[in-house]
């Protein structure tokens, strides 16, 4: 099997990347490093991210740098400031040996006078987003007149993100004798649109099929109801105990509503969005690469770029319209030989993009159902014997609390010291799962769903309740609605007819979930208020007001307002619950 050494590279890069552990080429990089080292012929790659690409440009480029000229020589094109960030450390590693190469990465969002100044230092190597880039050039400070190779990373992002322009424009600055090297995941129209305009006779590698997805990669789809996918996402969390991956979702709204519930229920997982400031986004993407957090939840567009390692799970909450989109983010796991797994939380509604995606990606989803409550307290209390055996124990530390200890559990046998120890800590996976149900897409009812009949609600077993909050605590029918929802752990759940009072606010609700209801609602802090709940005689009064119509309030319409994640639990403070949770 050839190494490094025997694909031409020199002994300085050869003792730095013996350092970083490289020790075989990937496919890329055996088909790549001898060609770009012994030809000037344009290349088109075609490779999933986190196949070696980085390497398989810059190990060549490094070498070929004259040390003789001091001005930019080379220029890697990519399309987010993070993947910018990691390319250029990449390439300062692989330099470490040849101090006379020189690599600066210039993108938005950080002064550009710092940039300036660096590059009239003395550059050899740029690796930049395209505007930023497009921004040093009509400066006149980044001169690319003798730049004789160009990099297009991660091509058919860019272009997916609307820098086809800016690339004109850099790529019309350079040199006719340069050597253009295009790396892509997929090829798409656009792609082979500027391959054309902008290479010549360019040989084309491919270490995988066109357009298809990573081979070490699982795809699982899960089938079930719309109402049921943010449950099903909980389970899928809390049955992989050790998840790191990203949750995809369609919109930006969507995007901060998930991370909301997710946090508010005790999750360790945050989001990026289009609406988070550069400094925001950097402080989310450096707890999530050093797995500070589990889960990142994030727009296609807010995610691009992102070069993370290690990633054991992708989750498309919503599937993406494009099916090269879902290749995108399947690729992000799995990487550098490492399995993964990519998960559809998908519905009937949705079979033909799925059997759109399976046929563009050359993948074949294999059909889940969503774990059972005794499926994932059962993974979650193995994990916790788990850890207590491998618990390292620091008998100097404990050893001057242990007679106090012994004395205080003497009465405990070492059955019921196991009982009471592992309840302590797995009680609360316990209560939440106790009455789950099973949520794939069978003829199986909800809790809820089976106090009612053909979906309409048995009006005769309708009483009237009367909750500890009105309207001088500014609640609204609305608020009323996914606080019982999140309460009853349900959206089906229907309340008749609603009377919102100074101090207090009477409404109709089936009575046989009365009990649930009144235990539920103690856990509950409604703006610093603990709730209570009753069944009264007090009848519900009509007003002419919008707000308290004579009329239904039903939760499975869709209603604009606050969701259920303004309604905090009491007790442990977030950082608590989100410690605790996984």
């Amino acid at each position: 099997m050839a190494n490094f050494k025997d694909i031409g590279v020199n002994k300085e890069l050869l003792k730095s990347i013996q350092e970083m552990g490289f020790e075989t080429p990937t496919p890329i990089q055996k088909e790549s490093i001898p060609c770009l080292l012994t030809s000037r012929q344009d290349l088109i790659s075609l490779a999933q991210t986190g196949t070696g690409k980085t390497a398989a440009f810059g190990l060549p480029i490094i070498q070929q740098i004259d040390p003789k000229i001091k001005h930019v020589q080379a220029i890697v094109l990519c399309p987010t400031r993070e993947l910018c960030i990691q390319i250029a450390k990449d390439l300062i590693a692989f330099s470490k040996y040849l101090d006379y190469v020189k690599v600066l990465p210039v993108y938005g969002g950080t002064k550009i006078e710092n940039q300036i100044k660096s590059i009239k230092k003395g550059i050899q190597i740029i690796v930049g987003t395209p505007g930023r880039t497009k921004d040093l050039i009509k400066r006149k400070i980044l001169k690319l007149d003798i730049v004789n190779r160009v990099v297009l990373d991660e091509a058919d992002e860019m272009l997916s993100m609307g820098f086809k322009d800016d690339l004109d424009f850099i790529l019309d600055k350079t040199s006719n004798n340069r050597q253009t090297m295009l790396f892509s995941a997929t090829m798409s129209k656009e792609v082979i649109s500027i391959s054309k305009k902008y290479m010549k006779d360019a040989k084309e590698i491919a270490v995988a099929k066109k357009n298809s997805a990573a081979k070490n990669v699982e795809h699982h789809i899960y089938d079930i109801s719309s109402r049921h996918k943010y449950e099903a996402l909980k389970r899928i969390a809390d049955y992989n105990p050790n998840i790191y991956g990203i949750v995809f979702c369609r919109t930006r709204r969507q995007t901060k509503e998930i991370t909301n519930k997710f946090i508010n229920d005790g999750y360790n997982a945050d989001a990026i969005h289009g609406d988070l400031s550069q400094g925001q986004r950097d402080e989310v993407m450096s707890r999530f690469r050093d797995k500070s957090l589990q889960m990142l939840i994030a727009t296609d567009v807010a995610a691009r770029g992102l070069d993370v390692e290690d990633l054991t799970h992708i989750i498309n909450y919503s599937l993406p319209d494009d099916p090269e989109i879902y290749t995108h983010r399947s690729g992000r796991t799995g990487r550098a030989g490492k399995s993964g797994i990519s998960i559809a939380i998908s519905n009937s509604r949705e079979s033909r993009k799925i059997k759109s995606i399976e046929n563009k990606s050359q993948i074949k989803f294999l059909k889940k159902e969503v774990p059972t409550g005794k499926d994932i307290c059962s993974k979650q209390l193995f994990k916790l014997i788990e850890k207590i055996e491998k618990v390292k124990v620091d008998n100097k530390q404990i050893e001057p609390y242990l007679d106090d200890i012994y004395k205080k559990l003497e009465w405990l046998s070492r059955e019921d010291l196991i009982k009471h120890f592992v309840s302590a800590e797995f009680n609360r996976f316990l209560e939440y799962y106790k009455n789950s149900n099973n949520i794939n897409n069978k003829e199986v009812k909800s809790r809820s769903d089976s106090k009612f009949k053909n979906g309409k609600s048995n009006r005769n077993s309708f009483v009237n309740y009367s909750i500890s909050i009105g309207r001088k605590k500014g609640i609204s029918p609305i608020e009323l609605i996914s606080l019982i929802n999140r309460v009853m752990k349900s959206n089906q759940i229907e309340i008749g007819k609603i009377d919102i009072r100074g101090d207090h606010t009477i409404f109709e609700m089936d009575k046989s979930l009365s009990t649930d209801l009144s235990k539920g609602i103690k856990k509950i802090n409604f703006r610093g208020n603990d709730l209570s709940i009753k069944e009264t005689d007090d009848k519900i009064e009509a007003r002419p007001s919008k707000q308290n119509r004579n009329r239904s309030h039903s939760s499975k319409n869709k209603r604009r307002g606050k969701s259920d994640r303004d309604f905090k639990s009491s007790g442990n403070s977030r950082k608590k619950r989100r410690k605790n949770r996984f």
